[in-house]
């Protein structure tokens, strides 16, 4: 997702600075008038504002430096905007070490996949100071048609964690409602037709359902990327004492689709775990 999130705010502004660890991606964003930098120590210094849409805790603070000798320099005046998707516990500590090192610090991570992305349809939900945030808000329009403030951090990474729970367990429960008219003999058409003409349908039912019956599952949102979240999900609702059920069986079947080798694939293609179950 970062990709097309950093493509829409390249075409929005003309004052940006890209850094990925790969380096195939970067090139891409010379074409929309970016600074393309090898490295982050670059990118730090180039910039006021640092966005950061990256995989995991070890992709993040290998960016910031966190352990490093780098990490002060880096951060030290600047505002982090960190959209991506961690542990409340883990955004509430970077958010500590950057304030600590004199830098200001935002969460923002986001609900949508990869076509709200390229769209920039996607909803932000934001913690932090005040001023902080109301620094980030305007950055953020290019990428997200809302922006919603939570409160604190950690409070917008315990509010996507909160979604990713409804996400996950609609797409699984999608899924064996898919698996099981197919198995009665129904026409899949027919059943897409009726939930889609229906009080169920959503931007999310109708675009997996599409997956789902036609069997082609390049990725919006990755069943790996799920099982991480669906992960970081569970830890949380275990901290909580909160009852997770439906989302112990989702994970399971994400977990069995994922070992499968469909990690790679849309998050829709967990309806191949019931194939495999059987």
């Amino acid at each position: 997702m970062g990709a097309p999130m950093a493509a829409n705010l390249c075409r929005a502004r003309s004052d940006i600075a890209v850094y990925n660890r790969s380096a195939a991606p970067r090139q891409s964003f010379s074409a929309l008038g970016a600074r393309v930098v090898v490295d982050p120590e670059a990118l730090f210094a180039l910039c006021d504002t640092v966005i950061l849409m990256l995989a995991d805790d070890m992709a993040t603070d290998f960016v910031v430096d966190r352990n490093g000798p780098g990490f002060r320099r880096r951060v030290a005046g600047r505002l982090v905007i960190n959209m991506g998707t961690h542990s409340p516990t883990y955004s509430l500590g970077l958010e500590a070490d950057i304030r600590s090192a004199g830098g200001a610090f935002v969460e923002a991570p986001v609900s949508g996949s990869r076509f709200p992305a390229e769209t920039g349809e996607l909803v932000a939900m934001l913690a932090g100071d005040t001023d902080a945030v109301e620094r980030a808000r305007p950055l953020l329009e290019p990428m997200c048609r809302e922006a919603i403030v939570i409160g604190a951090v950690p409070c917008a990474m315990v509010m996507k964690l909160a979604v990713n729970l409804y996400l996950i367990a609609t797409v699984a429960a999608l899924a064996e409602a898919a698996n099981l008219a197919r198995r009665l003999g129904l026409d899949l058409d027919l059943f897409r037709r009726i939930l889609e003409s229906g009080p169920l349908a959503s931007r999310v039912s109708t675009a997996k359902l599409d997956k789902m019956v036609s069997g082609q599952f390049s990725p919006q949102a990755a069943i790996r990327d799920v099982c991480k979240n669906a992960a970081l999900v569970a830890e949380a609702a275990s901290e909580a004492g909160a009852e997770a059920a439906l989302l112990g069986e989702s994970r399971r079947l994400f977990d069995t689709a994922f070992a499968a080798g469909n990690g790679e694939l849309d998050m829709a293609a967990v309806v191949m775990a019931f194939g495999e179950a059987a």
